[in-house]
């Protein structure tokens, strides 16, 4: 698990446009800070990813994911709320503060409240949601450890080491609007 430090560090080099990667409930991913351009544009270069597909936001709390959204109505972001935090994305009106380079080519917005103590711990250190994409190039597998991070994604600045937490597969989407599972 990092520590204090190594996590006030990590903000502090996030803030400065790096990218890093660390390990989420299933899979290790890699994330920015979501507004600035520079460093999204060099995580999707990572990938091999094209913007327009958009990118997740995970928050350590819905506070921080609140700036990127539009909320619906009390009871279809009751499912929302009852399911975070936890492994789960939700798709949602996207604020109009929510940047293109996050959304894509679409009105709505992948956010999650994270439950896992890294994810959770490194979004309070930054102060904020980051993005949090699969550590992998387009189309390929997942990198599941540290050393597969490395080989995979070799333009990462910083690795912050720590346990994935134990999910099999990456966390389901849903859109929000219709309950419809986007990723299962």
């Amino acid at each position: 698990m990092a520590s204090p430090f190594q996590l006030r560090l990590a903000a502090h080099l996030l803030r400065q446009g790096s990218v890093a990667a660390w390990p989420t409930e299933a899979i290790w991913g890699i994330g920015c800070d979501p507004l600035n351009p520079r460093a999204v544009k060099r995580l999707a270069d990572l990938k091999q990813r094209s913007l327009s597909k958009g990118l997740i936001l995970t928050g350590a709390s819905y506070a921080q994911i609140l700036p990127y959204i539009q909320p619906l109505p009390q009871q279809q972001m009751q499912a929302v709320l009852s399911s975070w935090p936890g492994p789960h994305t939700w798709l949602l009106p996207a604020s109009p503060a929510a940047p293109s380079w996050i959304t894509g080519n679409s009105t709505l917005v992948a956010v999650r409240v994270s439950a896992h103590p890294l994810t959770r711990d490194l979004c309070l250190a930054f102060g904020g949601a980051l993005t949090s994409t699969s550590a992998n190039l387009s189309g390929h597998p997942p990198g599941r450890t540290a050393l597969q991070v490395r080989r995979r994604c070799p333009g990462v600045d910083i690795l912050l080491h720590g346990s994935t937490g134990g999910l099999r597969n990456p966390t389901p989407i849903r859109n929000a609007l219709d309950g419809k599972v986007i990723r299962s």
